[in-house]
């Protein structure tokens, strides 16, 4: 809700352009959308996605994330006194959380900019019956970038006879399976890439982040007690041409 109405460029909400009003945080386009928060380096910074770490997590063009606000379910920001839990960083930490699919109704919501596209489809793929049936739900997510298409038309004068080369498609699968007596399992997947074509007419560079894991929370009968768990691989590749 919060970054829903904090204005935005290309009139979508982004949890990038949420964090550029947080204090302590400077954002640099260009060549990778980079992230400074209380002096520290981009590399200092953790971001985290249901359990799996996100290399890059900002669009080259720095206006945009490779999150889409429809399926987030909680984003902490945390610029210091972080837990031992978050660590491997010394700057920030970004846990971020995706909600479920719609367990009820097949649904989703497509949008459109001069910046670029999105669809999200959810909808349940068993629903509960009874009370003491299993549930099971999907969410997929996609969105991209035709800038470097638009901008010769819709930013010409602008931008006097020069293009926007920025590119990306960003893609976020998650399956939730529900049992009766609250435990449940998510599986989850991603694959983020980003393309910056003849950058000033110098070279062609991009990257590739894409990972996979589960996490699950088990109530062992009546116990009181929870087990939680999480699996998750993520990697990382860049190149430049």
């Amino acid at each position: 809700k919060v970054i829903t109405k904090i204005p935005t460029m290309g009139g979508q909400a982004d949890l990038a352009q949420y964090l550029q009003v947080l204090p302590g945080v400077v954002f640099t386009g260009d060549q990778g959308g980079q992230l400074y928060i209380r002096g520290g380096s981009p590399i200092q910074n953790k971001v985290i996605l249901d359990g799996m770490v996100i290399y890059n997590p900002f669009h080259s063009i720095g206006l945009f994330s490779v999150f889409d606000t429809d399926i987030i379910r909680n984003a902490e920001v945390y610029t210091g006194g972080f837990g031992a839990e978050y660590g491997g960083r010394i700057s920030s930490v970004m846990d971020i959380t995706t909600r479920d699919g719609n367990k009820k109704r097949l649904a989703g919501k497509v949008g459109a900019s001069t910046f670029g596209a999105k669809v999200m489809v959810e909808g349940p793929l068993k629903k509960a019956k009874n009370p003491d049936d299993m549930s099971a739900s999907f969410v997929v997510s996609a969105k991209n970038s035709y800038l470097e298409q638009t901008s010769q038309s819709v930013y010409k004068q602008i931008l006097d006879g020069e293009t926007l080369p920025y590119n990306y498609m960003d893609i976020y699968g998650k399956l939730s399976l529900n049992a009766p007596n609250g435990s449940k399992v998510n599986f989850f997947g991603f694959n983020f890439a980003d393309d910056v074509n003849n950058y000033k007419t110098i070279s062609n560079f991009g990257w590739d982040s894409y990972g996979a894991g589960a996490n699950f929370v088990v109530i062992p009968g009546k116990s009181p007690v929870l087990v939680e768990g999480n699996v998750a691989y993520s990697d990382y590749t860049a190149t430049l041409k």
